[in-house]
């Protein structure tokens, strides 16, 4: 997977956060598990690429057809038909999906167009989706990366990761405070 970044200094610096964020939940004693349909296991694979995640990663579904949305996660039929796989409400139903069946703390979940077919006007190619679970709290997040399919992929990766350590970060600096 180290080919998935553009790098191997642009790997390296997502592990420090990745070990980071593990640290924070080796501490709470939470675990994460994730969804991923256009990193197609990027995230899992940054996130077990470090040394004792097995104490906080608990497992992840790539989940790149519609149909595998609905059968792993309980995406609703309608929900794609209205809204489309790429779209808040998919990675909302995907992440609750996430935490039903695997009784994680924190999750993630992915969608997205990475090209370099299959944009549209209103979702051109490097539209991602992302949605949270933190402790029952959804966050759900939209972003347009620029670049080819494996900088998009790895854009999304990268935030997933980043935006899931700068929340955990805030919310100790938070305890810390009161």
């Amino acid at each position: 997977m180290s080919d998935e970044f553009s790098t191997v200094s642009a790997f390296s610096a997502l592990l420090k956060n990745v070990e980071q964020l593990g640290d924070i939940l080796r501490q709470r004693g939470w675990t994460i598990s994730c969804a991923e349909s256009c990193t197609g296991g990027g995230i899992a694979y940054a996130l077990t690429s470090v040394a004792g995640s097995s104490q906080w990663f608990n497992q992840s579904w790539v989940t790149y057809s519609n149909e595998a949305k609905q059968q792993c996660l309980g995406v609703t039929q309608g929900t794609l038909a209205q809204f489309g796989a790429v779209s808040e409400q998919t990675v909302a139903q995907m992440v609750t999906g996430v935490v039903k069946n695997s009784g994680a703390d924190i999750a993630v979940s992915v969608s997205g167009i990475a090209g370099p077919s299959g944009g549209t006007a209103t979702k051109p190619v490097g539209t991602v989706w992302f949605g949270f679970m933190v402790k029952g709290a959804l966050i759900t997040q939209c972003c347009r990366f620029d670049g080819d399919r494996l900088s998009v992929r790895e854009q999304a990766i990268n935030y997933a990761i980043n935006f899931l350590y700068q929340r955990l970060v805030a919310e100790e600096n938070k305890v810390r405070q009161t």
